[in-house]
């Protein structure tokens, strides 16, 4: 006959092995959604050496600047325009065999923006495989995007501005300009619906829509009329499209 004291400390081991098991089950899951959306660690990415790595940046600062005086902006988040007409992120490839990531990406940042923005893994959000033309993300692309996002002052966007239009090594050539993110909506699907209408290179719509929400610069409801907004605008865009092919002779 087992004592109260042995069946307690049964009962107490039971407990925890559950505990454990759901907890491990939990951390299954965890790692199988991680794999399917190609996300790792910092430190799981760099054990890839034979992949290649890209670390790119979205800046952001408060304002208190209104557009035509009556409508707040509240916040500016810096992309830009790249050489192949896409939306991105500034920033570009680094070997980490010979810098760290941040040392790489604040060296991409010096020679598209005219400034040696300091980048620290303390900006780091996340790490993932590229996206292929598959449309799934895939150890196999052998490409690792890092995505890292870092809170400035207005002065500081307004001092880049500047340097990446006139100082920057790569200004005309990799980077055709910055461009601000229009958080507000305007009449007939003006500003942010407009914006993300756009065409951006790989991942890059994703990670500002998850930066805007992870940072509560646009809240979830004005956010989805934003995309259903740019939805309409893909529509209209589709349809001028056909219209202007017509002007080149071409028949539907």
């Amino acid at each position: 006959m087992t004592s109260p004291k042995h069946r307690g400390f049964s009962r107490l081991v039971s407990c925890l092995q559950s505990g454990l098991l759901a907890q491990h089950r939990k951390k299954g899951e965890t790692i199988k959604k991680e794999m399917a959306s190609g996300q790792m660690s910092r430190d799981e990415a760099l054990e890839c050496t034979s992949c290649r790595h890209a670390c790119h940046v979205m800046l952001y600062s408060e304002t208190a600047s209104q557009l035509f005086g009556r409508i707040p902006i509240r916040y500016i988040v810096l992309m830009q325009m790249r050489f192949d007409g896409l939306l991105g992120f500034p920033g570009g490839f680094v070997d980490p065999s010979e810098e760290t990531l941040e040392e790489g990406l604040t060296r991409e940042l010096l020679e598209e923006l005219g400034v040696a923005v300091p980048i620290s893994t303390e900006d780091h959000v996340e790490s993932c495989f590229s996206l292929p033309c598959s449309g799934k993300y895939s150890s196999s692309s052998r490409l690792i995007l890092h995505f890292y996002v870092k809170k400035i002052e207005e002065d500081q966007i307004r001092e880049i501005e500047k340097a990446a239009a006139s100082t920057a090594a790569d200004h005309g050539l990799e980077v055709l300009g910055m461009v601000r993110v229009p958080l507000y909506t305007t009449k007939s699907d003006g500003g942010l619906s407009s914006f993300l209408s756009h065409s951006f290179i790989g991942v890059a719509r994703s990670q500002l829509i998850n930066s805007l929400l992870r940072l509560h610069l646009v809240s979830p409801g004005a956010l989805r009329e934003a995309l259903r907004g740019s939805q309409r605008k893909h529509a209209e865009s589709a349809q001028n499209l056909q219209e202007v092919l017509k002007l080149t002779g071409e028949q539907p």
